[in-house]
């Protein structure tokens, strides 16, 4: 198990060589398909402001990057080892003052009131600590009318959550309900959610 709780713990907080092989993981397979799932559930205006916390190695903000060519993308996570590798996979973006990628947390988003059309969030608020002080860190950060999309790997309806949580600490998988509860609880109501029972993922959009 030590093993095990050492390369999974990655996906939580990317650090040192297993980290650099999960962030380099997180750009590819499954998690590609899994990204262009939950984006194909959600319209983005060519010149949106968007930010993508967690963003882990940056294949998302890539994506996103291709949806919005007149706006802009900003990435945040708390990992330096994904920091440097969304700056990578990112780097024509940023040159081009069209990208940013910076540490910070998701509970202490660095940003202003109402600056995004969209925050998204790909397989990440399984970690968030004090999830509905976080929702509302999002809320607070959206525009009115701004939507916030989240994307996870797992529905927490599979009966795996219990393996998985002990394998990698501090992790809780959500169920839909649960999620809806929080996100009423940080203020939000607009709440959509989709389910692919195929693969268990699961898609929440929620707007202000």
């Amino acid at each position: 198990m030590g093993l095990l709780s050492t390369i999974f713990g990655n996906t939580r907080k990317p650090e040192g060589f297993f980290g650099r092989m999960m962030v380099n993981g997180m750009n590819g397979g499954g998690h590609a398909r899994m990204a262009q799932w939950g984006l194909s559930h959600i319209t983005i205006s060519e010149d949106a402001r968007v930010l993508d916390v967690g963003c882990g190695g940056g294949a998302n903000i890539a994506r996103l990057l291709q949806r919005v060519p007149q706006g802009r993308v900003l990435g945040i996570d708390y990992s330096p080892v994904s920091v440097a590798k969304s700056r990578q996979v990112n780097a024509r973006a940023i040159a081009a003052g069209r990208c940013e990628v910076g540490e910070g947390s998701a509970a202490e988003l660095p940003y202003g009131d109402g600056e995004f059309d969209l925050v998204t969030a790909f397989e990440t608020v399984y970690f968030w600590p004090g999830i509905e002080d976080c929702f509302r860190g999002v809320r607070r950060v959206l525009k009115e009318g701004g939507r916030f999309l989240i994307v996870n790997e797992d529905d927490g309806l599979t009966g795996n959550n219990a393996k998985w949580e002990k394998i990698i600490d501090g992790m809780h998988t959500y169920t839909p309900d649960e999620l809806r509860t929080h996100l009423g609880a940080a203020g939000f109501s607009d709440i959509a959610v989709h389910l692919d029972d195929r693969h268990h993922w699961l898609c929440v959009i929620v707007t202000k």
